[in-house]
């Protein structure tokens, strides 16, 4: 007997008639194995193709309520064909969770039934809140380093606890051939942070000293032993990245620092409450897209705060919500935004519980949530969005970014001399309308404009005056017309 496949349009109109509350007739349901095949989209510069939608790893996987069991989560979503699943150091319990799914489904290599087809089919990413490579690190002002492991060590320590929860005994030992395709440095927040994970790319690094955690990282990536770290040369992880919610600006940092071609990927927090904060949708989103890095949405529901859930960071299982939307505020058009802001591929979402009734099982909600086009929600929709959402808790969701700012001059603006004047500025940082251009300004007279571009390198932005003059400025532009004036500069 064949069955015959929901298309994505019947999928939208059942799930818009249990959104508006209209009671579906028995036989109008579904079984998983007639979804529609989930969208996917090119993930940066990585080639793979990854669904619209991912497995957050918190929610129930991390606090797990007594009543809800995480591992038919993990297995409903394989099933479904999501192939982006997301975990961390510092999720409590979810990396094992995910190595009894593993253990299931045959992932676990070594083992007689090994599914190596099915290994390659989808994208695992764990995190480490760790800044260095090895233990014995200093403490040091603005540098937070956090991890629930027990090892006493840096985050190579992380990668391989990693491995060995979700493919070993869970206390350190990991098959051979097991891997995870991306680690990310977790929680980005400052810019001395971004120093320390670049120690030892600038110069080389000295094995009996401490050196950043990417350095080492990218010995288990490429199978070298630059560090000394490596000795067996392993290939522990095949993609590197960083998360972030809190500071755009030291983000932009993280990318702009890579001349060495090490980060893959970003995690990065987007709802439509964004540009009440210090945004990331004109900041660090569009110098992440230009250096075509695979870009994963997070925090679509601001943690929970856009329904039940305060504002704060989640604690407990009490502040895992297990319900789909609310009347007031779906979740489908929070999602939608997410996946339709310029430079996103993916979006993970925990999940509190899914359910037999697929009208009311968050993870097949979110699923069609996002089968969505890269344009599917154009400008007017997306700011009457940021106006409802406004309304929830006043506005003030997003605890995790910091709080909105004005637009900004040009940074580090400068005359340099050489046959003619030269002006160089770094970027600015856009308020709550996209960067335009900058203008520039000699004794008082506007001489001359250059669009604004992301600024994906330590490359300044470079104006040539044919002319001469005593006083330069530069005035930054956004595309509401706002400006933002550079102090005087005199030759």
């Amino acid at each position: 007997m064949t069955h015959h496949t929901v298309t994505r349009r019947e999928f939208v109109k059942m799930s818009a008639a249990a959104a508006a509350g209209i009671t579906l007739l028995p036989g109008c349901g579904f079984r998983l194995d007639q979804l529609p095949a989930p969208m996917k989209r090119e993930f940066g510069n990585t080639g793979f193709r990854v669904t619209t939608l991912g497995l957050g790893g918190q929610a129930s996987l991390q606090w797990t309520p007594e009543d809800v069991d995480p591992v038919p989560i993990i297995l409903k979503a394989f099933k479904m064909g999501i192939n982006y699943f997301d975990t961390s150091n510092v999720y409590d319990g979810s990396q094992r969770n995910y190595g009894k799914a593993f253990r299931q489904l045959n992932l676990v290599p070594g083992e007689p039934d090994y599914d190596s087809d099915l290994r390659e089919s989808i994208w695992l990413t764990t995190k480490t809140g760790i800044r260095w490579a090895k233990g014995g690190y200093p403490e040091m002002e603005g540098v937070g380093n956090f991890t629930q492991g027990d090892h006493g060590e840096g985050a190579v320590a992380d990668l391989k606890r990693s491995l060995s929860q979700m493919f070993g005994d869970g206390n350190g030992n990991y098959p051979e051939g097991a891997y995870v395709n991306m680690i990310l440095v977790h929680s980005l927040n400052a810019f001395e942070e971004v120093d320390v994970l670049y120690r030892g790319l600038d110069t080389p690094p000295e094995p009996e000293e401490n050196f950043g955690a990417l350095v080492a990282l990218r010995d288990f990536r490429d199978g070298t032993n630059i560090t000394g770290m490596n000795p067996e040369n392993e290939r522990l992880v095949r993609h590197i990245g960083f998360s972030g919610h809190l500071n755009s600006p030291a983000m932009i940092e993280m990318i702009q620092r890579d001349r060495y071609g090490i980060l893959s990927g970003m995690l990065v927090a987007i709802n439509p409450n964004d540009k009440r904060y210090l945004n990331h949708q004109y900041n660090v989103i569009p110098v992440a897209r230009a250096r075509n890095l695979g870009i994963i949405a997070m925090k679509v529901f601001a943690d929970g705060a856009m329904y039940t859930k305060e504002a704060r960071w989640s604690r407990s299982p009490a502040d895992v919500v297990r319900t789909v939307g609310s009347e007031e505020l779906p979740c489908k058009p929070l999602v939608e935004y997410a996946l339709t802001t310029p430079g996103i591929h993916t979006a993970i979402i925990g999940i509190g519980q899914i359910s037999d009734d697929h009208l009311q099982c968050q993870l097949v909600q979110n699923y069609y949530a996002a089968q969505i086009e890269p344009d599917g929600m154009d400008e007017q929709q997306r700011l009457e969005l940021e106006e409802t959402t406004g309304h929830v808790k006043d506005g003030m969701t997003n605890y995790f970014q910091l709080a909105k700012a004005d637009l900004t001059p040009p940074r580090n603006f400068r005359i340099l001399r050489g046959d003619n004047v030269e002006l160089a500025w770094d970027t600015a940082h856009a308020s709550d309308a996209p960067l335009s251009h900058y203008e520039v300004w000699r004794d008082g007279e506007e001489v001359g404009s250059v669009p604004h571009q992301p600024q994906t390198t330590g490359e300044p932005f470079i104006f040539r005056d044919p002319g001469s003059g005593e006083t330069y400025r530069v005035v930054t532009v956004d595309r509401a017309g706002r400006r933002a004036e550079s102090e005087i500069q005199k030759v």
